[in-house]
């Protein structure tokens, strides 16, 4: 089935450009262009394309008030061109929790230099969002954390939004309609108790809006140490661990070479390169190398905690394309580790949590709503 896109920049040359890039691919096409956010709109409500590609900074209307119009008009998955600086990670994930689904780096010296890479990566990520399920009916209400918290502080999170800290603040997720929902999943019962000294969640596309609905649910008491991994290029993951930080009780930093595991603290993998822990607790950095797809790589954290915790660890795995996470978990559940996934019908992307349920490794699966109110559950 073909594509349909329509291609959103201010700028002529990348809008041809990427035009022709994706016109290139027979399974896809342009069937129309935009210079600013409001003509974006007016495209999207006429031509009804499956996806949109969307620059942020344009004159008129900028790309995330866009995206938020769109989402409430015509719910249609997105993908974002954002540049890799500090200020460009924040702007994307403030595009992600207006509904975007994904998101690739605008390099012009990329386009030029590696034309067939970035043809592959554009493509590849065009047609994986056009299956994703932006379109479906919008989730549930989350559960509330079944725990007294105190009355609300406000702070500005990143991007200019004010967020309750002491509440739980789970993302909201635009109203989402057309395409038949996945076959619900029966639900998984009531998790056990349990002395976890590790809980590691692995996630990919869809997995920053996941993690702050999952992590927003969390007392600051949370009694296991965290760490996360989460596909992002290196200039981003700092400004993702800044905005979880602000977002939730609990506390979360970039992960540092020699950090070490607490209770209350969440530890996110740097981009670009490898996090590993040790039997003590602290955490290992390592160079990213350039023989595995992923920087970080969710089997790389798994199978070092599997190999210094045993079956102490809770392993959750999110919303994401492709399947890392399944040999990492397998090396955890030969430990006797207990291993989650999320449930199709909440993912963005169910490919990281289908890998890990068609594996035969699942002790559980969850749908996003429900995640952070077991995972107290299970390790309270």
């Amino acid at each position: 089935m073909v594509v349909k896109v329509l291609v959103v920049d201010d700028s002529g040359f990348f809008r041809r450009r990427v035009s022709e890039i994706l016109s290139a691919d027979p399974t896809i096409q342009v069937i129309g262009t935009a210079t600013n956010g409001k003509e974006a709109i007016d495209q999207a409500l006429a031509l009804k394309p499956d996806v949109i590609t969307m620059d942020y900074e344009m004159p008129l209307m900028d790309g995330i008030t866009a995206v938020r119009h769109i989402m409430q008009r015509c719910p249609t998955p997105v993908l974002m061109f954002s540049s890799l600086t500090h200020e460009g990670a924040r702007v994307t994930l403030d595009a992600l929790d207006a509904g975007a689904v994904d998101f690739l780096p605008k390099n012009f010296e990329d386009i030029s230099r590696n034309p067939d890479k970035v043809k592959q990566m554009l493509c590849e990520k065009v047609h994986s969002i056009s299956r994703s399920n932006r379109r479906l009916p919008s989730y549930s209400a989350p559960t509330p954390v079944p725990a007294p918290t105190p009355a609300p502080v406000s702070r500005p999170a990143l991007g200019g939004f004010t967020t309750p800290v002491a509440a739980p603040a789970p993302v909201r997720t635009p109203p989402i309609t057309s395409r038949a929902a996945p076959a619900p999943v029966p639900h998984s019962p009531a998790p056990k108790r349990k002395a976890y000294k590790l809980l590691a969640i692995g996630t990919s596309t869809g997995g920053p809006v996941a993690l702050q609905r999952v992590l927003t649910q969390l007392p600051g008491n949370f009694p296991a140490p965290i760490v996360l991994v989460q596909h992002m290029p290196a200039a981003f993951t700092k400004a993702f661990a800044e905005r979880l930080d602000k977002l939730c009780r609990i506390s979360v930093k970039e992960a540092e070479d020699g950090d070490t595991l607490r209770p209350g603290l969440a530890l996110l993998a740097p981009g670009g390169k490898q996090m590993m822990i040790d039997g003590r607790g602290t955490v290992r950095i390592l160079p990213g190398d350039e023989r595995l797809n992923y920087k970080p790589c969710v089997d790389i954290t798994f199978g070092s905690a599997a190999k210094s915790y045993g079956d102490k660890v809770l392993a959750v795995v999110l919303t994401g394309m492709g399947a890392d996470g399944r040999e990492g978990a397998r090396l955890l559940k030969q430990g006797g580790s207990q291993v989650w996934a999320q449930d199709e019908a909440s993912c963005v992307i169910y490919g990281m949590p289908m890998a890990i349920v068609k594996a035969g490794l699942a002790d559980a699966v969850y749908s996003l709503d429900d995640m952070g109110r077991h995972l107290i559950e299970a390790c309270h």
